[in-house]
């Protein structure tokens, strides 16, 4: 059968490979059995990296595009966010750094989610230090989050509006925790009212943040200008430094129980024995010190 290429270990680890030599390696790493003295067998012991990075030699550049206003863009890479790290490969990233002042790149699936694993995969293994955080958000979503129906949301509803602003209330106190300023970016709708609109402002400015209406699906570029302005504004203040949700050094289950608490608010983890058992034992295989991927669906 045919595996999903974006589900794949694969599609995760060539994301992470800074080049093809760092992609051979890593895949030589992946595990694909263990023998009955319960060791691992790994796809460098097979002889099997080499064939694997061979065909992975041309895709490991980049894909150059532009917007239509010109604007280029990398495109390279797509591991699922609910499963994998959901970001685009260190390659791309690493390149874009190079060649312009300003790298904006995506974390998808929710900023609980995917700014986590941006930086606390993504950056702690490449040695990316971002800037700034853009947090995305629209006033229809909000209005959802505070119980109001799909075929209501073109209604003006500012009970509903403010209740659902404690969802983006806690992403932004999520990414504060990452010690980096924060802009928030509403996507505008045109069903969105001007009562809306000041709503959502003066709640963020409560927060301690600035959020500005981005109205690039209309007017392109130009419709989102003061949200770059804002977020050059928020770089060149400085002030902002990357700081990990949790070290190397801590064992397996506590990184599993730190994001589970500093980012998903839960009050306590539990897990079997037999699963305590499996991160014991990978940790006595050297794999202790790796950071966490988890996964969840959006439900």
């Amino acid at each position: 059968g045919f595996d999903i290429t974006v589900a794949s270990e694969v599609m995760a680890i060539f994301c992470l490979a800074k080049d093809l030599d760092d992609l051979k390696t890593r895949l030589g790493k992946i595990i694909v059995a263990y023998t009955r003295d319960r060791k691992p067998v790994l796809a460098k012991d097979l002889k099997a990296h080499g064939a694997m990075a061979a065909l992975l030699k041309e895709a490991i550049a980049p894909n150059l595009v532009q917007t239509l206003e010109g604007t280029p863009a990398f495109i390279h890479g797509g591991p699922f966010a609910n499963i994998a790290h959901g970001c685009n490969s260190v390659v791309a990233t690493t390149t874009a750094l190079k060649l312009a002042d300003y790298v904006v790149t995506e974390a998808g699936f929710g900023a609980d989610l995917g700014a986590e694993k941006f930086l606390d995969i993504k950056c702690r293994k490449a040695g990316l230090t971002p800037d700034c955080v853009v947090l995305v958000a629209t006033i229809r979503a909000l209005k959802m989050h505070g119980g109001v129906k799909k075929d209501d949301l073109k209604k003006e509803d500012l009970k509903a509006l403010e209740a659902g602003m404690a969802n983006l209330q806690r992403h932004v106190e999520n990414m504060k925790k990452f010690g980096l300023p924060v802009v928030i970016s509403i996507n505008r709708f045109s069903a969105d009212t001007d009562a809306e609109i000041k709503l959502v402002e003066d709640k963020c400015k409560a927060l301690g943040v600035q959020a500005l209406m981005a109205d690039h699906w209309a007017m392109g570029g130009e419709g989102a200008a003061d949200v770059a302005r804002a977020v050059v504004k928020a770089i060149d203040a400085g002030g902002g430094k990357l700081k990990l949700l949790y070290p190397d050094e801590m064992p397996l289950f506590e990184k599993i129980e730190t994001i589970a608490k500093e980012i998903y608010r839960a009050k306590n983890v539990t897990a079997d024995k037999s699963v305590k058992d499996q991160l014991k034992t990978w940790e006595e295989m050297g794999y202790g010190k790796l950071p966490i991927c988890m996964a969840k669906t959006q439900y």
